[in-house]
């Protein structure tokens, strides 16, 4: 039998997420024999071991890996159309229009592109409402993932578009960002190595795609963060052009001549079949030059 009903998958993944099945019925409110039970019977029915069992606990077979994988994707999705058709039907915020859609974005970015993109998009016919979903960093794929959000604007190496449909809607080089009294912020350019190994100012860590990469410079989480940090001399930060809104006096931002570009997409779920959705990602396209 190939079908699988989302309370195995919800029982697998608990157990396969805890490896240990007392923790596991724990966590599900449920007692430990029963969830065994149920367990061994899906095991049955596929036809696999997925968990090997011994005194020292419980252990993945490669059967169960793949369908820890599967069964997060799949229990993440359910939980993204529950949360999508509610908020369709306003079950969610029943004061607020029906036709409501959410954009999720970081906070702070590409600000002039938002507001172009909210302006456009509100003389449409047939707009909806849009609520502004402000994310922290790299936020805004598990908003799309979860259901939290219908729609973002990802960044470029920034963010991952893996599993999302998405439309690139513009480019922009970056920016070393230092404290205005630096030595360095005299400078009408630098290059990445200017910048790379400073005694004085170690480098900002962004995540990408959730990890930060090891390093002494701090892990920044937002904006203001980074904005405090420049301007207090502890770091320099590297940022897209478009962060030129949200600097300070205290800032010196100069541009760098070699550092990747950033690309900033509209991202959506491959399934998606919202005609709001349709409607908003028409008139981000044509905010773009051909």
């Amino acid at each position: 039998m190939d079908t699988l009903e989302t309370r195995e998958l919800r029982y697998f993944v608990a157990v396969a997420e805890e490896l240990h099945f007392g923790r596991a019925a724990e966590r599900l409110g449920m007692a430990q024999p029963p969830l065994s039970r149920a367990i061994q019977q899906l095991e049955r029915r596929l036809g696999v071991c997925l968990l090997e069992r011994n005194r020292r606990g419980v252990a993945l077979t490669a059967a169960g890996q793949v369908l820890l994988s599967e069964g997060r994707a799949t229990l993440d999705a359910a939980t993204a159309a529950a949360r999508r058709t509610r908020r369709a039907g306003g079950a969610d915020n029943p004061g607020a229009a029906r036709n409501r859609l959410v954009l999720a974005v970081k906070t702070a970015a590409v600000h002039e592109l938002l507001q172009q993109l909210l302006d456009a998009y509100a003389a449409q016919p047939d707009a909806a409402e849009v609520e502004v979903l402000q994310c922290s960093m790299t936020d805004q794929e598990a908003r799309l993932r979860d259901g939290s959000a219908d729609v973002a604007l990802m960044h470029v190496p920034y963010n991952s578009l893996a599993g999302f449909d998405s439309e690139e809607l513009m480019s922009e080089g970056q920016l070393a960002v230092l404290p205005a009294g630096h030595p360095l912020a005299a400078r009408k350019t630098l290059a990445m190595a200017d910048i790379s190994d400073l005694p004085d100012l170690p480098r900002a860590r962004w995540p990408r795609h959730g990890v930060y990469a090891p390093g002494p410079g701090p892990e920044i989480h937002d904006q203001t963060q980074l904005a405090q940090l420049v301007a207090l001399g502890r770091t320099v930060g590297v940022v897209p052009e478009s962060a030129r809104a949200w600097l300070w006096s205290e800032h010196a931002a100069i541009p760098l001549t070699d550092a990747p570009p950033v690309v900033t997409h509209i991202a959506w779920p491959t399934h998606s079949r919202s005609p709001g959705v349709a409607s908003l990602i028409r008139t981000a396209a044509q905010l773009v030059p051909r």
